[in-house]
This record gives structure tokens, C-alpha cells and sequence, in this order.
């Protein structure tokens, strides 16, 4: 399905008006939170810290997953966005550094619905759409949440300056009211789901089962397990290269918004290298691109570091939206919650850990050394992945996987690594292993689900 027909479709228009409010509301409250820890305290670290907390609810999204996957995604997220709506309340409270505390506590929840989310778009979206148009609307999705990028943190910061950390709370609940006002109008069909009972414990590990025996999204969520644990760092140096340019904290607003102008440059270029390429390359492609970026920021003139920074973010989506189309065409409807949450509580403990560094080595060292770490990092992933991913069918064919018996269920995962795994996940969150080409499910080209 090409771009145009996709944005024919009235349900995705009007998912996407949702999600376009929503991501409005995120990227400015996320860095205005930041900037008024900082202005409340004076910390490069402190501000980093808020989104310690934003990343920490991804460590139980196993529990979210599970959530999501028995319930009705639509109206799910009507209620997360509506929530989102009333967590952003107490900021209104905020006064002085002694309230740091509630900026602390609205970050950990809207983590947490975050998390929730995540989860339940990647379902509906499966629900909603063909295989062949997952790239597109990941990519769409991504580049509308780039360009927000130009927009949002520039409002969000000058509101910030003009109305303080409140008016700005009002802003963003607004605008999760008004996506949830449009994900309500959205009508999907979706199926009753028979889940099979079995313990909380297996249910919940099921995702984490599931996404052990996947290959190459195994290897996909590794390798940007890798990077984030370097690329959080970003989160307080932001702010050291704010101070470097001498400038107040609202700056940071600009800086953002030079990396979104290449962010959607990066989204634009989603959609053509998945079609071309697969999502593992695209990944690839990414992970490099960021690398570099950070090598160029090191640099001490300041129209090469604005140049660093728009390759970095060009880098940021190709990673996202091949990690997302690999994980959605790799999934069951049935399970898809909680391999998305098991997805993201592999990349969100390193990314946490090095959010938390980041804060508290951007006061001992120079935020240059934290940038060759980054790039260094980043680097390593791309590594990882071409030489686990080499030898790899980038488009396998379903009839050949089967005759081969290496979809899900022709062998054992731990006979074939020679290591020990978690308990046999039940039929129910794994495909057949044989069988006609359409009960196999369509070529999800490079996502195709391997057994390990």
C-alpha cells in the first residue's frame, strides 16, 4: 500500500490526528520538565534525571503488555490519553525547589502511560492495517512526530518563558483530550481475542519468550539495547551544550529543534529504505548515521555542531521505524502487547542506566569525552548487527522457512545455541510450524520470525 492510499483511509486519518495531538502534548511537556528541574535548580544533572523517571516504567511494561493484550485497543487509548490528560494536574502545584519532587512524580506517570501507549498503538495499528502498510504508517507516524519535534519544543519552551511550567500543563492537557476525542471517533473492527489461560507468570513471560526465539528482531532489540545504553547520555548533555553556547535553558528548545528538521529528513527516507532495503539494514543505516553525528558534535565551531546534531536525529527515526516494523510484522495480534513491552524493557534498562550516568557525568567530565562514548557505542551496535545479521534472507520466502523448519517450533531454541531457556511458551504465542503459505501469515521480509 503506497502513502497516498494510506492516507485515504478514513480510520488511519483519523488515528493520526489523535496521535498527532499526542505527540504535540509529549515532546513538549517531556523537555519542559526537563527545563524547569534545571531552572529550579540550577543542575545539568537534575534536569537529566526527569527522564530517569519517564524511562523507569518501561522496567514493569511486561505488566502493561499483558494488560493490553486482554483488553480492546481503541478505547484503551482513549483512556491512557485521557489519563495523560489528568497527570499533568499537579504541576499546577509547583511553586519552588522544594516541589522538584512532583515533577519527578508526573514524569514516572506519564512514563508509565507511555509505556501503555506504545503498546496498544502497535496492536491497533496491526489490527487496522495490511502487512504491506506497516512501513508506511510507522514511518508516517515517525515523521510527523519529527516535524512536532520543529514545533512543539519551541512552544512548549517559549510558553515556558511567557506562562511558566502551569500554563504549559493546561497546553498539554488539551491537547490529550483532543487525541482522545479522535482516537473515540475512530471506528476498528477487532476480532474478540480467546486467550488461553495460563499462570500470571508464564502470561507475562510470554512476550519475553516469544522475542528470544525471534530473529532478526532478537538481534534488532539487542543492538539498540547497545546504543541506548550510550545515547541517553544525550539527555544532559543537551543541556552542557546549551551552557557552552551560553545560553538560558529554554534554549534547549532551538537545539532540539535543529535535530527534528533532521529527524524528518530521516522519517522521509524510512519509508524507501524499509521498501528496499528491509528494517534491519534501515537500522543499520541509522545506528551509523547517529554515530557519526556524534563524532561532529564533538567539534568546536558551532555551524558543524548544528551540522552533527541534524545527522543525528536523521539517524534517530530509521532506527525507530525499522525497530517497530520489524517488531509489529514479527508478531501475533495475540501477543503483540507483550512482545512490545518485552521489546521495550530490553531497551529501556540501558537506556534508564545511561540517562542516570549521563546525569551525573556531565558535572564531573567534559560533555565532548561524553560524546566520543556515544559514538563509540553506537558504533559498536552497527557492528553487532552486521555480523549477526550476515548470511541473513533479507525478503525469506514462507514456503522455503517452513521446508527449512526454521519458523517458530522446528527446533529447539536451546538445542541450537546450546544454552538453557525459560519454560516451552504455550501453542498459543507461537505460529504453526507448518502449513500452507497462508496459514504461515505474508513475507514480513526482513522481521520473517526465526527460531533461534
Amino acid at each position: 500500500m503506497g502513502l497516498a492510499a494510506l492516507l485515504r483511509r478514513t480510520d488511519f486519518r483519523l488515528l493520526f490526528a489523535g496521535q498527532a495531538l499526542s505527540m504535540f502534548g509529549d515532546s513538549a511537556l517531556l523537555l519542559v520538565l526537563a527545563i524547569w528541574v534545571k531552572e529550579l535548580t540550577g543542575s545539568n544533572g537534575a534536569a537529566g534525571l526527569t527522564l530517569v523517571f519517564v524511562a523507569l516504567p518501561s522496567l514493569i511494561g511486561p505488566l502493561g503488555g499483558w494488560v493490553v493484550d486482554h483488553v480492546r485497543r481503541r478505547p484503551f487509548l482513549v483512556v491512557t490519553n485521557l489519563c495523560s490528560a489528568l497527570s499533568v494536574l499537579p504541576l499546577l502545584a509547583v511553586r519552588s525547589r522544594e516541589h522538584v519532587w512532583v515533577i519527578y512524580a508526573v514524569a514516572t506517570l506519564f512514563g508509565t502511560l507511555l509505556v501503555l501507549h506504545l503498546a496498544a498503538l502497535n496492536a491497533l495499528l496491526k489490527t487496522m492495517l495490511p502487512e504491506s502498510a506497516l512501513g508506511e504508517a510507522n514511518a508516517v507516524l515517525q515523521t510527523v512526530k519529527e516535524a512536532l519535534r520543529l514545533v512543539a519544543p519551541l512552544t512548549g519552551a517559549a510558553l515556558y518563558a511567557l506562562v511558566g511550567g502551569a500554563g504549559v500543563a493546561l497546553l498539554d492537557g488539551l491537547t490529550f483530550v483532543g487525541a482522545a476525542i479522535a482516537l473515540g471517533a475512530l471506528s476498528v473492527d477487532e476480532p474478540v481475542r480467546t486467550v488461553r489461560r495460563q499462570s500470571i507468570r508464564g502470561e507475562l513471560a510470554a512476550g519475553l519468550r516469544f522475542l528470544w526465539r525471534a530473529r532478526p528482531l532478537l538481534h534488532v532489540t539487542v543492538a539498540l539495547a547497545l546504543a541506548l545504553l550510550v545515547v541517553g547520555i544525550a539527555e544532559s548533555v543537551v543541556f552542557a551544550i546549551v551552557e557552552w553556547l551560553r545560553r538560558p535553558p529554554e534554549f534547549v528548545g532551538v537545539v532540539v529543534a535543529v535535530q527534528g528538521v533532521g529527524a524528518v529528513l530521516g522519517g522521509f527516507a524510512a519509508t524507501r529504505l524499509i521498501r528496499t532495503a528491509g528494517e534491519v539494514r534501515t537500522v543499520i543505516v541509522g545506528l551509523a548515521t547517529f554515530s557519526v553525528g556524534a563524532v561532529v558534535m564533538i567539534a568546536i565551531w558551532l555551524p558543524v555542531v548544528v551540522i552533527g546534531i541534524m545527522l543525528a536525529g536523521f539517524g534517530l527515526p530509521l532506527v525507530l521505524v525499522g525497530f517497530i516494523t520489524s517488531l509489529q510484522r514479527s508478531t501475533s495480534g495475540a501477543l503483540i502487547g507483550r512482545v512490545t513491552t518485552a521489546a521495550y524493557l530490553v531497551i529501556g534498562i540501558p537506556q534508564t542506566i545511561s540517562v542516570a550516568l549521563g546525569a551525573l557525568l556531565v558535572s564531573m567530565l567534559d560533555y565532548r569525552l561524553l560524546l566520543g562514548v556515544m559514538a563509540g557505542g553506537t558504533l559498536l551496535a552497527v557492528v553487532y548487527l552486521v555480523l549477526t545479521s550476515r548470511g541473513e534472507p533479507s525478503r525469506p520466502d514462507a514456503v522455503s522457512l517452513a521446508a527449512a523448519g526454521t519458523v517458530p517450533g522446528a527446533m529447539s531454541a536451546s538445542r541450537a545455541m546450546g544454552w538453557a531457556l525459560p519454560p516451552t511458551p504455550s501453542p498459543d504465542d507461537e505460529p504453526p510450524a507448518t502449513g500452507s503459505p497462508a496459514e504461515l501469515g505474508p513475507d514480513v521480509g526482513d522481521a520473517r520470525v526465526r527460531q533461534r
